[in-house]
C-alpha cells in the first residue's frame, strides 16, 4: 500500500509504503530505483498492528519502480501499486507515479 504527500513546493513527494500484515514477516524491506535496489539501505519497521512500514522522500513527477523483500530472500510487489512494469527477470515491480 502506498500513501503519496507533496511536500517542498511539489518537488518532493513524500511516499509511505506499507506492508500489510497478511504477509508474516520477521523483517521487511523496500528496495527500488531510489536506493539502487539494496536490500538493506530502507528497512521497514513494524508497528503494533503487525503491519511494517517506512516513509521516503522522492522527486516529484516520475515513475519509479520498486518491491518489498520480506525475511531477507522472499520478494513481494505492492498489492496496490499505481502500476506495474516488467522487469528483465521474467516478473514484474511494483511502480509508484510520484
Amino acid at each position: 500500500m502506498l500513501k503519496k504527500r507533496y511536500i517542498s513546493n511539489g518537488e518532493i513527494c513524500k511516499v509511505t509504503f506499507i506492508l500489510p500484515s497478511e504477509i508474516e514477516a520477521k523483517s521487511a524491506s523496500v528496495a527500488g530505483d531510489f536506493n539502487n535496489w539494496s536490500k538493506d539501505a530502507t528497512p521497514m519497521q513494524q508497528l503494533k498492528d503487525g503491519t511494517w512500514k517506512v516513509e521516503v522522500n522522492l522527486e516529484a513527477g516520475r515513475e519509479i519502480q520498486y518491491r518489498y523483500l520480506v525475511n531477507g530472500s522472499e520478494w513481494h510487489n505492492d498489492w496496490e501499486a499505481d502500476k506495474y512494469a516488467a522487469h528483465p527477470y521474467g516478473g514484474e515491480n511494483s511502480v509508484v507515479v510520484t
